[in-house]
Order: C-alpha cells, then sequence, then structure tokens
C-alpha cells in the first residue's frame, strides 16, 4: 500500500486573501514505512510577501525566493508524485485547503477528500484533551526532534512518518520477536548443556556391573537382567 505524507510553508494562513504555498514536500510511504523517495520544492510565491508570522515558524526569507519555480512549473510533477495515493497530512485542511487553492487557480487536478487522512483527527481520537500539534506528537512518542527550532516541510514529513506509525500501532507490531527468538534458543542451549552434563561420560566398569547383577540377583525376583549361576 502506498501512502504520501505531504507538508507545506506559506507566506500566511489565508489562501483566500492571496497567501501562497512557498515549500512543497512529500515523502512516501510502502506500507506505512518510509522510502527513500520525496518530493521536494520551494516556490516563488510571485510578489507575495511572507508575513511576519510565518516567517517566525519557518524562517524562510522572501529573497531565498526570487529565483525559484513558480507554483504553476511545479505542480504537474507534484501531481505525478502523489498519483492516486492516499494523502497523509497533519491538520489537513490547512494543506489540502492551500494545494487545491492553488491547483485549481491554474486549473489543475484537485486532490479528492476521500484521499486524505488527517493525523491530526486521528491523534485527537487517540488522545482526547491533551496537546496533539506535531512537537507534542514527538515528545509523547519520544521521536528525536532536529535542534533547528524552526518548521521546514521535508523534515516535517519525516517526522509526521514516523509519529503516524505510532499513532497506528505500527511499531509494536513486531514486539521484538528476533530477540525473543533469540532468546529461547539460548535458553534451549543452556538447557541440553546441563543435560549433557548430567548425562553419564563413561561406560560401567566390570565391578559395577558385578555388583548390579548381585544386586538383582538378591533382591529383584524375575529381574530381565542377566544373571549367573
Amino acid at each position: 500500500m502506498r501512502e504520501i505524507v505531504v507538508d507545506i510553508e506559506t507566506t500566511g494562513l489565508d489562501p483566500k486573501k492571496g497567501d501562497k504555498i512557498i515549500e512543497i514536500a512529500c515523502l512516501e510511504l510502502i506500507n506505512h514505512i518510509p522510502t527513500d523517495k520525496y518530493f521536494h520544492e520551494y516556490v516563488n510565491p510571485q510578489g507575495k510577501e511572507i508575513s511576519e508570522g510565518a516567517f517566525k515558524v519557518h524562517g524562510i526569507l522572501d529573497e531565498d525566493l526570487f529565483e525559484k519555480p513558480i507554483f504553476d512549473e511545479v505542480a504537474d510533477n507534484f501531481l505525478k508524485f502523489i498519483a492516486d495515493s492516499p494523502i497523509l497530512a497533519h491538520n489537513a485542511p490547512f494543506d489540502v485547503g492551500f494545494l487545491n487553492h492553488e491547483l485549481s487557480l491554474e486549473n489543475k487536478k484537485t486532490i479528492a477528500d476521500d484521499k486524505v487522512i488527517d493525523t491530526l483527527v486521528i491523534a485527537r481520537s487517540k488522545h482526547p484533551g491533551m496537546p496533539n500539534n506535531l512537537d507534542a506528537l514527538c515528545k509523547r512518542y519520544n521521536i528525536s526532534e532536529q535542534k533547528r527550532g524552526l518548521h521546514d516541510a521535508k523534515s516535517d514529513c519525516e517526522l509526521l512518518a514516523q509519529v503516524y506509525i505510532e499513532l497506528i500501532g505500527g511499531r509494536q507490531s513486531n514486539f521484538q520477536l528476533h530477540e525473543d527468538e533469540g532468546s529461547t534458543d539460548q535458553t534451549e542451549d543452556k538447557a541440553s548443556r546441563v543435560i549433557r552434563e548430567r548425562r553419564p561420560s563413561q561406560k560401567l566398569t566390570d565391578e559395577e556391573i558385578e555388583r548390579h547383577r548381585e544386586f538383582t540377583r538378591n533382591f529383584v525376583k524375575k529381574s530381565l537382567w542377566p544373571q549367573k549361576d
């Protein structure tokens, strides 16, 4: 099963007020496990300035984007990468809403609602009443965050992929079976060694055989052990 983790950075919070996407990142998952396949582009917002609040989140400057492609130039490659796979996003209405707004402006195919999985909804269902932003979930699941203090779309995709596995219980499926199998083997080896150590290592001597015959002759009636006349 193929899924795509998606994250974006923007100039602000509302595409209907002219805010634009300035970074898109996608990470492929196969059977919930990240592969090495990414889509990642910085996007020129075509003159829309980055708001102070957005800059504090991602640290991207207007001048960083002057020579980057505009959205229309990356849209087809983005759509080709996601194909018809389900889309994973944290607070999906924000990310997918921005993407669909810009895709519709360019008369491109938009992302269908039934293809979207919102990990924030999953997290709120699993941890009601608790903080469920990406930073809080990383701390809760002991997922290491980069010491950058800022968000970037590619790193957030990588973190969300790990959080998603935790949310659906994926890491628990192995239960460290390989380690348990190794422990079982070690236990069996130890038991076999004890048995070997307790097993007689020599044949009985002639004297021991004779003493046993004498015992059976004197104390055991109808013994199967051969008796001397």
